[in-house]
């Protein structure tokens, strides 16, 4: 029997000898594309070149993508684990081309793939074809050989012109085309018919393969116009096809998912297999280690919040099971062992995604039993839906995401008021939308994209450049041929110095100008990847497409932020050496005035671990290494040793830039010629960002030396203050501590004594209310401890008493205490006297029968308050 692994490989072989290239599978998070959560197919990676946007230096690939449906748009999670063939986690198998082969390559490919490579039976296989694409109709009847009544020509079924399953489109506009799906028929033993049929929606005839043909380029009026240059774009999932291969009916029978089962079932301790609590935790761990892997942590927003709710489902189903010790981390080691081959970057990552997920689950088992108790007292009392102020409860107190509460609802076959949660979440001010921090911001229009030819930046080597020409402008958005004297303008030139905001660096400021116009230029960002957008304001004068203009950057401001650049560079690498290889970095900011660096790792830094790292950085200022730059194809660069940083998109020739033995790392930002003119490294601050995610901000430069004799200064003032040099600061702090603790102990047996005299003096107050002493004063300078000392003391003389002292220390404010003793206890509550007092001057308290502590205001109706206190306690003695 074929392993999921050989069947990976064999893919990968069969379109290798036939001149594909191929390409590692991309992050599950996108780069540089806000439109999407998560990597969700295979043509992800590829979408700037079916846009145009992007060029490769080949034109037939193939890969194998790791994909994520769990969030957004695109969200199978609620169907995982209770049907055949849904996961979070899923891997594309999938060969392209771009503008290379077409439909006849591409369907007889992948007919002698399924038929005599991995030997399905012919009879088993079907096509359908867009009902228009007589071209694939013919190829299957007449190159493949497969009989008329087995291809099946699917119209436009979803309601709308070239709306069907049988017509691929990136968007309402732009590349489209039909595709040829391949069916596979799992036998009469399971119910349903063939596609395009009434009960097509079964589990006999399963689609396997999807060839998309783009060669049409859609108008906003639905006109199709052919493309120059077809391209093929195919997907078949790893594990339908496994299944196929490996004679089973389930995806989660093949030997992937068993293994991750049996191991499941260990950790829980569960004897049947085919449980779907099982299920859920095999597929989820799947999904949380490779996001892990790629860099998301768990959050309460975006990307973090979805891997959190995926993590929550797993451990609600092993809680289901019996499990109420962290476990699910432990299944890492096993998925590693079936995939780490396959996916180094799960291997490399390991002991990170396994750290992560155990700190997760430790985090959740706090609130586990406690919110599941709610959820069944919520659900046994409510009828047929969990109200949404209960459903937000769940979510606010104990963690419970709104999805985990519905997926427990649909097991009791109820449902959740959506309104009210949202109502409830709405009027808190909080989100938990999982795309809510994703926005495309600036955007260059797809008919501009497809004209111009990418910028050209000439900042690495010069700061001001002449012959600069403007191929775009824009203005409030839209593209103009002229711009007069205005604010919010867009340039675009075809060369540049102006460096653009991407990879933690800000964008230059500065100054273009000519004859007849100067604009001032606030902000330099970076559209579609390669255009180097500068806005700003044209301050005087006009200017049209095609002006010519002389760039000018604002060479102190560079000049700072580069030290900064080339620190973190030194910095991540210390970070490495010092906490472990798991330190990836998460996020930065390369500012002229200071430097902020997000890394993984899972606990606060030590004050000696800073101090180690601001020394290795500087040690590596001292040495003034050069900063080599090499431009190589990317696999070289990762032979090399550089480090890829997270989120960034690469092409297929990398920046590589190395400082010293220690730091190599692909960057295109600009950077010190040596590590020595970042003069000073000085760490100001370290803290947590997010669940293992922590955060050092720095300055370098004159920066980092202001920032040093301010403290200097601070340090003497302090000094000066305690009568002593910057030297024996630590031993004069000593000093007056020390003195500060004993003159407290001083002062509170001063106050207990004073507590021990008031009560002597007030127990003579005392009234006699049924057999019962009954006390209540207002003592002047009493806190709520010389409150209670005094209270113990009265207890023993009165005996049978019921007390309320009132404490007030001339802030406004009263403490109170009620104490109950002797034959008074049970019959009299101190918790209710003292909420009756304390209600009396807008304030609160409660305690134990026998005492209880609160407050209120010290106000004319504190004295009214005690003088009812015996009353009360009558009315109670009766």
């Amino acid at each position: 029997m074929k392993t999921t692994a050989d069947i990976r490989h064999d893919f990968l072989e069969f379109f290798a000898e036939r001149g594909h290239t191929i390409v590692p599978s991309a992050p599950l998070v996108p780069g540089n594309d806000p439109t999407l959560l998560f990597t969700n197919s295979g043509m992800v990676q590829f979408k700037d070149v079916f846009l145009g946007a992007e060029k490769r230096s080949y034109v037939r690939a193939a890969d194998v993508q790791r994909c994520l449906r769990a969030g957004g748009k695109h969200n199978d999670l609620d169907s995982v684990g209770y049907t055949a063939r849904h996961h979070t986690f899923f891997e594309m198998l999938g060969n392209w081309s771009f503008g290379d082969y077409f439909k006849e390559d591409a369907i007889k490919w992948a007919w002698q793939l399924l038929t005599e490579t991995w030997k399905l039976r012919k009879e088993r296989l079907l096509a359908t074809v867009y009902h228009t694409d007589d071209e694939s109709f013919a190829i299957w009847r007449d190159v493949i050989g497969l009989s008329e009544d087995r291809i099946i020509r699917i119209g436009d079924n979803k309601g709308a012109p070239f709306a069907s399953d049988n017509f691929w489109q990136m968007a309402d506009t732009g590349p489209c085309g039909p595709c040829t799906e391949i069916f596979y028929d799992h036998g009469e033993k399971y119910a349903g018919g063939p596609p395009g049929s009434p009960d097509e929606d079964g589990d006999r005839y399963i689609e396997i393969w999807n060839n998309v043909f783009m060669q049409f380029d859609r108008a906003a009026d639905g006109t199709l116009t052919p493309l120059p240059a077809p391209c093929v774009d195919t997907g078949m999932g790893l594990e339908r096809i496994t299944a196929i291969l490996q004679g089973v009916h389930s995806n989660y029978e093949i030997d992937l998912f068993q293994a991750l089962i049996k191991h499941a079932a260990e950790l829980t301790g569960t004897a049947d297999l085919d449980n779907k609590s099982l299920r859920v935790i095999a597929d989820h761990i799947r999904a949380s280690s490779f996001l892990i892997a790629d860099g998301v942590l768990p959050s309460n927003e975006g990307r973090g919040y979805v891997l959190r709710r995926i993590i929550r489902r797993a451990l609600r189903h092993g809680w289901m099971l019996g499990v109420r010790q962290p476990f699910f981390y432990k299944l890492v080691s096993t998925l590693d062992a079936l995939m780490g081959d396959a996916y180094p970057i799960l291997r490399d990552s390991r002991a990170t995604v396994e750290r992560a997920l155990k700190a997760e689950e430790e985090r959740f088992a706090e609130t586990l039993d406690s919110g599941m108790r709610i959820f069944n007292d919520v659900a046994d009392r409510a009828k047929d839906t969990i109200p949404g102020a209960d459903a937000f409860r769940l979510y606010d107190t104990y963690g419970f995401p709104l999805d985990l509460t519905q997926d427990m609802a649909r097991e009791r076959g109820m449902s959740v008021d959506t309104v009210g949660f949202d109502a409830a979440m709405q009027q808190q001010k909080e989100t938990a939308r999982a795309a809510g921090k994703f926005g495309g911001g600036l955007a260059l229009p797809a008919e501009l994209i497809a004209q111009l030819a990418p910028t050209q930046f000439l900042g690495y080597d010069e700061l001001a450049s002449d012959g600069l020409k403007i191929i775009a402008l824009m203005q409030d958005g839209k593209p103009v041929d002229t711009v007069q004297a205005g604010d919010d303008l867009v340039v675009i030139l075809d060369r540049t110095p102006f460096y653009a905001e991407s990879g933690g660096q800000v964008g230059d400021l500065g100054r273009l100008s000519n004859s007849n116009a100067n604009f001032d230029v606030t902000e330099t960002r970076k559209l579609a990847g390669q255009f180097h957008a500068h806005v700003g304001s044209l301050t005087s004068g006009s200017l049209k497409v095609g002006d010519v203009l002389h760039g000018e950057v604002d060479a102190n401001r560079r000049a700072a932020t580069v030290l900064n650049h080339s620190a973190t560079h030194l910095l991540h690498a210390a970070l490495r050496e010092v906490l472990g290889t798991h330190v990836q970095q998460k996020g930065s900011l390369v500012a002229p005035d200071r430097l902020r660096f997000d890394f993984s790792h899972f606990q606060p830094m030590t004050a000696q671990e800073l101090a180690e790292i601001e020394r290795r950085v500087n040690v590596e200022v001292r040495a003034n290494h050069a900063g080599e730059v090499r431009h190589m194809a990317m696999q070289d660069a990762l032979d090399f040793g550089a480090m890829a940083l997270f989120g960034e998109k690469y092409g297929e020739e990398v920046r590589v830039l190395k400082f010293g033995e220690g730091s190599i790392e692909l960057c295109g930002g600009t950077h010190v010629n040596r590590t020595g003119d970042i003069g000073l490294f000085k760490i100001t601050s370290e803290g947590g960002v997010s669940a293992g995610v922590r955060r050092i901000e720095a300055m370098t430069g004159q920066g980092a030396l202001d920032y040093v004799s301010d403290e200097e200064r601070r340090l003497a003032e302090t000094a000066a203050l305690l009568g002593g040099s910057a030297s024996d600061i630590g031993d004069k702090l000593r000093t007056m501590l020390d003195r500060q603790k004993k003159l407290e102990r001083e002062l509170e047996a001063m106050k207990a004594k004073a507590a021990s005299g008031a009560a002597s003096d007030i127990a003579s107050q005392a009234q006699d209310v049924g057999g019962v002493k009954v006390l209540a004063v207002r003592l002047e300078g009493f806190d709520a401890k010389s409150l209670r000392d005094a209270m113990d003391s009265l207890k023993q003389q009165l005996g049978d008493a019921v007390i309320v002292l009132a404490g007030a220390d001339g802030s406004g404010k009263v403490a109170l205490v009620a104490g109950v003793s002797g034959s008074a206890t049970g019959k009299v509550k101190a918790g209710e006297l003292l909420a009756n007092v304390a209600g009396q001057i807008g304030g609160k308290g409660g305690g134990r029968p026998d005492m209880a502590q609160g407050g209120g205001d010290d106000s004319p109706a504190l004295v009214q308050a005690l003088s009812g206190v015996s009353q009360w306690v009558n009315a109670r003695l009766a």
